[in-house]
């Protein structure tokens, strides 16, 4: 079984600026990690690599600074690692991202099932991973909270997984190949060992440019690829907060006036 993954690094802070210019992070001197949700994809493309055999690849897109969080997950164990870097990808929406990553896993060949994260957590919209599936035409499976059943043989193959909705759960049955979404209830991420952190270190990680995809239309790459702009960012108002204390004998009489004030102010 052949599985991709795809991740992304994004900013350990909240403190994150952006470009008055494009409208995009400014990820420069600010910490990164992988995206807490693309752990669980990895560890459970791992999961299914140990029960059916095959390779897990892991792709993301970004600077070359990225290559980062790609050792990290091979660390983890995944068996390749693909860095998506060019000046031609910067500044891409969501649409423009899901295009390049397809174009990336048509380039790695025949895929099973691919793996997301429900979101990433500087963006937060989680558009990416269906976006990738709608350019490969498979199935997207979203928030994806456990796997019950694979049958990779007889071809297409089938997988059966449960999906965590505001409303309760549902199990759903679909043709592979597809795209999953997860969330962090499907599983446990594992720490790196010894030998495979050993093994990330020394494994060369390819850097695949516009150049390197195959029937990638450049104009479908980056900024001038994205519909979408931002147009205007500004932070929320601050709210003055008043603060009044009670002075009180004791714990029973403040609870009283408390209350008594709460009621005149029709809170309670």
């Amino acid at each position: 079984m052949n599985i991709v993954v795809c991740i992304k690094q994004v900013p350990d802070t909240a403190e994150v600026k952006i470009n008055p210019g494009t409208g995009t992070l400014i990820r420069e001197g600010v910490p990164s990690i992988i995206n807490p949700f693309d752990e669980y994809a990895i560890e459970e493309a791992l999961c299914l690599r140990q029960k059916f055999g095959g390779r897990v690849t892991v792709i993301t897109m970004g600077p070359p600074q990225a290559v980062s969080a790609l050792r990290q997950a091979v660390a983890m164990g995944a068996d390749k690692a693909v860095l998506l870097s060019d000046r031609a990808f910067a500044g891409s929406d969501t649409w423009a991202t899901s295009y390049t990553l397809a174009a990336a896993i048509r380039k790695v060949g025949a895929v099973d099932i691919v793996l997301c994260g429900k979101q990433a957590i500087d963006g937060d919209t989680g558009q990416v991973g269906p976006g990738i599936a709608v350019q490969l035409g498979i199935t997207t499976l979203t928030y994806v909270s456990r796997i019950h059943r694979v049958e990779p043989d007889p071809a297409p193959g089938v997988i059966e997984v449960e999906r965590s909705l505001d409303e309760g759960r549902e199990i759903v049955e679909t043709r592979l190949p597809a795209l999953l979404t997860v969330v962090k209830d499907i599983n446990i991420p594992r720490l790196a060992a010894i030998a495979d952190v050993r093994r990330a270190v020394r494994m060369p990680i390819p850097t695949w440019t516009a150049a390197d995809l195959p029937g990638a239309d450049p104009r479908m790459l980056g900024l001038e690829g994205s519909p979408t702009r931002v147009v205007k960012i500004a932070s929320p108002p601050g709210r003055a907060a008043a603060a009044e204390m009670i002075p009180a004998d004791s714990a029973d009489q403040a609870a009283t006036e408390l209350v008594e004030k709460l009621m005149t102010a029709k809170v309670l």
